[in-house]
This record gives C-alpha cells, structure tokens and sequence, in this order.
C-alpha cells in the first residue's frame, strides 16, 4: 500500500505511457486484419482503407470498446490473492503492456501479422505464473481464450467459405452475373450494415449512458441495415458492364460491383476490430487506474473512464498512420489471390466472428479470425489457391507470440519491481 500512496501517480503517468505504446502497436499491426483484404482485392486504396481505419476503428474502440475490456482486465488473474500486495498487480499490468508493445514492434517490423491478444494475455499470465503465484493465475478463464484461438479461426473459416459459396452460386455460375451481382449485392449489404448495429446497440452504448434493450436493438439494426442497402443500391447504378473489360477475366465487371459493398465490408471489419482489440492496450491500464486511484484497493468492478477508451482510440489510429502498412501487404496480397468478392466473404465473416466475441465478452485473436477467414475463401476456390509457405511462417510467428510476451513481461516485471521497492 506504500508504494501505491507514495508513487501512486508516477506508476499512473507510466501506465498511460505502456498503454498509448502497446495502443500504437495493436495499430500497427492489427489494423491490417481490417483493410488487408480491402486493399489487397484492389477495391480500396491504401489511403482510402487508412481514412475508413481511422473512423471506424475509432468508433468501435471508443463505443463498443468496454465489454472485452473487463475480460482482459480482471478475467485473467485472480485479485483476491493480491489484496495485500496490490502494487505488484500494478507493476504486472505496466510489463505486461510494455512486454505486448515491444514484441508488436518487433513483428510488425518483419510484416507478421502476429496477434496482439496472444501478446498481451500470454504477459500478464507470464508475470502473474512466475512474479506472483502459478495459483493467482485463473487457469479456467486461460482455457477458455486459449479455445477461442480454436474456435475463431474455425468459425470464421467456416462462414468465409460458405459465403463465398454463396456468391459462387448466387452470383458467378450463372448465366448473367453482372445482372445477378446488382441483385444481391445489396443484400450482402443489409446484412453489414445489421451486424454491426446490433452490436452497438446491444453492447457498445451501455457505458455512455444509452442502453437500450435486445428487441429494440433489433429493429433499430434493422433501420441500419435497410440504409446500408438503399446506399448499396445507388451507389451501384453508375456501374455498367462492357465486353472490352471482361475480355481477360470474364468477371470483371461483376467485381466492380463488389467494390461497393469493400466499402462497407472493411468499415464493418475497422468498427468489429477497433470494439475487440482495443482491450488489449487499455485493460490493463484501466487496472492500473483503478488500483491507484482506490489507494491500493483491488475492486471486483469498477466503471471503464472515458478517457481512457479515448487514448486507447488515438494509439491504435497514430499506429495505423505510421507503421501500418506492413503488415497488410501480408494479409491483402501474400495468403491467397484476392478479388473483392473474396474479400468480401473473408471480411465479413471475420467481422461477424469479432462481433460475436465482442457480444460475449471474449478477448479473441482478430488475426486468427482473418486469417482463418482467408483461408477458408481460399479452400473455396481449392487447396492450389493458398499459398502455403506464407500461412506456414504466419502460423510460426503465432506460435513464437506467448512465449516472447511471456518473457518479456517477467523481466519487465521484476525490473519495475526492483526500481519501486
């Protein structure tokens, strides 16, 4: 308790310093799993996909942004048994975010789509297991993130592939598909449009004062998604076909049309991203601020200051800004051959697997997710259509993630440790 009073707002000014890195990091390369597909199918330029991050990334971090955040932030390791040391919780979260941050730079620096949730979970639990107590650890909430690195990349695979089917179907074996796409781009839209508004509305407006309940989300979704599709439907009718342009590939003009709905897709994909994974930069800190700010007292709950959703916003966009570009020449163009019909179906499976976990309060990997998702649009099109060598070093660098955090933040750790006692 000392040291709390003693070095209280020292330890705060630091938090709020890791925080904002380990923000920028998550900007830097995250990101990528919101506009790699947009880019990388050409349906957006890099400075268009980085204006859509920087809005809708910032939106969802700062109005969805709070349900994940109490995952990461007492989820993970069980305070009760650091109620008389409450300043080693302190010390933990601050390594843990400096640990994230440092291995994100690393990554980003060699264009590894890496997973900044497996970066900031595998260094609090590094620093709790070896710093603390391998009991202080809640070991089940562990297995259940752990699982839903399984599960994601699954589940999104799964609706990549079925939704790319779907246009297949719907759209590329018949015998129009300029007339077909005009027909069901729109719908493909609604259901954009649906997604994210439901998760607003259901969970991302309670900590600024507008909850509203399940029933009612839905038919304001519902709204939102019927904008979305009229927007789909005029912004489609410049769009016109010409046997010239599909001389070389006979769905040229077909993909213009899915240009469009990229649009949406990838401020759907920005919003899902910035709502999950601006946990991993500000969770901690927001433990930090609640510790100090109680005089070393380790509440159950505590409310998610605005302010810090704001700086956490500001870091993942400034990181975005900066570095971003890296890592989404992985994602858009190394995994597999992107056009915007498959970056559609790999983009909105993934932002409907975030928001899922976003729902639900579960910190998953938006890497894994996309990943998972591209792949499964990949398989779609055949196992040739992946580039396997490019899947196999990301699916190491995923690997090679828990333990650098890990090891970061135990000597981190027991350097603060050493400084402030």
């Amino acid at each position: 308790m000392e040291i709390i009073s003693q070095y209280g707002d020292v330890l705060v000014i630091l938090a709020c310093v890791v925080g904002f890195f380990m923000a920028w990091g998550v900007g830097a390369n995250d990101v990528a799993n919101a506009m790699g597909t947009s880019v990388g199918s050409k349906a957006l330029t890099i400075k268009q996909a980085i204006m859509i991050a920087i809005i809708f990334e910032f939106a969802g971090a700062y109005l969805a942004g709070g349900e994940v955040t109490k995952t990461i932030r007492k989820g993970i390791i069980d305070p009760s048994m650091l109620s008389g040391t409450p300043e080693l919780l302190v010390f933990g979260m601050i390594a843990a975010l400096l640990a994230a941050g440092i291995w994100l730079l690393i990554a980003t620096h060699f264009g590894w789509p890496v997973s900044t949730t497996h970066s900031i979970v595998g260094a609090v639990v590094g620093f709790a297991a070896v710093g603390i107590s391998v009991d202080a650890v809640a070991w089940g909430k562990v297995g259940k993130i752990v699982a839903s690195w399984v599960v994601s990349p699954v589940l999104a695979g799964s609706l990549g592939y079925l939704l790319f089917r779907s246009v297949q179907k719907l759209i590329m074996d018949t015998a129009d598909p300029f007339a077909n796409a005009k027909k069901y781009v729109p719908v493909y839209s609604f259901l954009v449009g649906y997604i994210i508004a439901m998760v607003t509305f259901t969970k991302g407006l309670k900590h600024i004062g507008l909850g509203v309940s399940f029933g009612e989300a839905a038919l304001y979704s519902v709204v939102a998604g019927l904008v979305v599709f009229f927007l789909a439907k005029h912004l489609q009718k410049s769009i016109t076909q010409t046997e010239e342009e599909n001389r070389d590939y006979h769905f040229t003009s077909v993909e213009k049309v899915f240009g469009v709905l990229m649009m949406f897709t990838a401020c759907a994909m920005a919003f899902a991203h910035g709502s999950n994974d601006v946990a991993n930069a500000v969770g901690p800190l927001a433990a930090v601020v609640s510790i100090v700010g109680a005089g070393g007292e380790i509440a159950q709950k505590s409310a998610m200051p605005s302010w810090i959703l704001l700086l956490g916003g500001g870091g993942i966009v400034l990181g975005l800004i900066m570095y971003g570009h890296k890592v989404i020449a992985t994602v858009g163009n190394n995994i597999t051959e992107l056009t915007p019909s498959r970056g559609f179906a790999a983009t909105l499976a993934a932002a409907t697997t975030v928001v899922i976990a976003s729902g639900t309060g579960l910190p998953i990997s938006t890497t894994h997710t996309l990943v998972g998702a591209v792949l499964g649009v990949g398989i779609a099109r055949g196992l040739s259509a992946l580039n396997l060598r490019v899947v196999g070093t990301i699916f190491m660098s995923w690997i090679v993630t828990l333990p650098a955090g890990a090891g970061l933040a135990i000597l981190i750790f027991f350097t603060l440790k050493g400084i402030f006692a």
